[in-house]
């Protein structure tokens, strides 16, 4: 990412405060740094994330990762969203390393984001990469933009779920997998 800080600098005085304070000196690079971070999903390439961590397994049951958890900035206010994901899928001859999973998670999740696209984006993923029979994604995020603006409803949890394959024509399947999130 580009170095914002004078932009940083700017808003700061075009809200009525002086960035040369001694608290706000160093405040446009922090946030020019936090940024970077935050939204660092960018300049990930998918393909080196997963870096050919899949495995023929003669694995025919679903595999879940669950309780993954995210931080993402939503698009349209630029403020804080996060949660935890929760992903299986049943493999069609081919598995993916475990630890794949959360870092998928995490590059898509530091963008500039909206929930719903968030949890497509994983689940498309996953099921054009190892080509299984199906791919359930499940997302429960707060938002800081209805947490704590707008609305400022502080217990509101946003759920999005994206179900391919098996697990969107097979009520059996998406309720297992329903099922066992939930167990602790």
């Amino acid at each position: 990412m580009k170095d914002i800080s004078k932009n940083i600098k700017d808003i700061l005085i075009k809200i009525g405060e002086n960035p040369d304070r001694e608290g706000l000196r160093k405040t446009p690079q922090r946030v020019n740094s936090a940024l970077s971070e935050l939204l660092s999903g960018y300049e990930k390439d998918i393909d080196k994330i997963l870096n050919n961590a899949f495995f023929k397994v003669d694995y025919k049951e679903m595999v879940i990762v669950k309780d993954i958890t995210f931080y993402s900035m939503c698009e349209h206010h630029m403020l804080p969203f996060f949660g935890k994901a929760h992903i299986a899928y049943i493999p069609n001859g081919t598995i993916i390393g475990l630890s794949k999973i959360p870092r998928l998670v995490e590059v898509f999740a530091k963008r500039l984001q909206v929930q719903e696209r968030l949890t497509v984006e994983i689940s498309k993923t996953i099921y054009n990469k190892i080509k299984p029979k199906g791919v359930g994604v499940i997302m429960e995020a707060q938002h800081l933009c209805m947490t704590s603006r707008g609305i400022k409803n502080d217990t509101s949890v946003a759920i999005t779920s994206s179900m391919l394959g098996c697990f969107e024509k097979d009520a059996k399947i998406r309720n297992e997998f329903l099922s066992l999130i939930k167990k602790g």
